[in-house]
């Protein structure tokens, strides 16, 4: 941990987040979805690159055409390293909108809140979801519902999977694997008491963060619609659970 790199490392932060917020709140409204989405997956991968996050892409990300990506989740850096590979929209829980800055730039980048355990919030964005389908668009989807410590994968909740399957769209598996100095590492993986401020102060005070996003095969949209949301959420927790215990030196 170095308090210089931190000091440095959190003014370009706060200088690249600023041009950000300017973007989402100036310009965004008043281009094209696909110039947005553009924009989005440059600013994503340039917020990587500054916080000092690696990423490696391994398998074959479906770049083209309606999608649901499923993943494993370990910290709000997830949502932008996805974005690196894809401009995405994402479902994620309503209380990361009220995280300071990272929950106004998600939300203008698009996200989708929803409010866990509420059945109308479930049809809404489920409608919402299938817009984005209908728009060719890549949905992000976090089915555990929470973060872990990215050795082990939760259960999945499955009620968001009937959108992807209702809409004739394939699913496709994402693993997430955390590193750090070269080693699988909870290190800034964004669980229990732990504040953001406080992962931010991890993260940007460290070297060598790398974040390996495994593709698995998609899954096809016809064979999704014959096993249901339950056994195709199963099919889509085990594939990733394999590639996220995997052992890795």
């Amino acid at each position: 941990m170095s308090l210089l790199r931190f000091a440095v490392r959190g003014v370009a932060v706060a200088l690249f987040i600023s041009w950000g917020l300017l973007c989402v709140t100036l310009i965004f409204p008043w281009v094209a979805p696909h110039v947005r989405a553009a924009m989005n997956g440059r600013w994503s991968r340039g917020l990587m690159k500054v916080c000092g996050v690696h990423i490696r892409v391994r398998g074959e990300p479906r770049k083209a055409g309606a999608v649901l990506w499923v993943a494993n989740h370990v910290s709000w850096v997830d949502i932008f390293v996805l974005n690196s590979v894809r401009p995405t929209s994402f479902i994620a829980k309503s209380d990361i909108r009220a995280w300071p800055i990272i929950g106004w730039l998600v939300a203008g980048a698009g996200t989708v809140f929803i409010e866990r355990g509420h059945r109308h919030a479930i049809r809404k964005v489920g409608h919402q979801m299938k817009a984005q389908f209908s728009r060719g668009a890549a949905v992000g989807l976090f089915p555990e519902g929470t973060t872990t410590p990215g050795f082990d994968v939760s259960p999945f909740h499955t009620s968001l999977f009937e959108a992807a399957i209702s809409a004739q769209v394939d699913i496709q598996p994402v693993a997430l694997r955390f590193f750090h100095k070269g080693r699988r590492s909870d290190y800034v993986a964004f669980v229990g008491e732990q504040n953001l401020v406080q992962n931010l102060w991890r993260l940007l005070g460290t070297t060598g963060v790398a974040v390996e996003l495994v593709f698995l095969p998609a899954m096809a949209s016809q064979r999704c619609a014959e096993e249901g949301r339950g056994k195709t959420a199963a099919h889509a927790h085990h594939a990733i659970r394999q590639a996220v215990v995997e052992k890795h030196s």
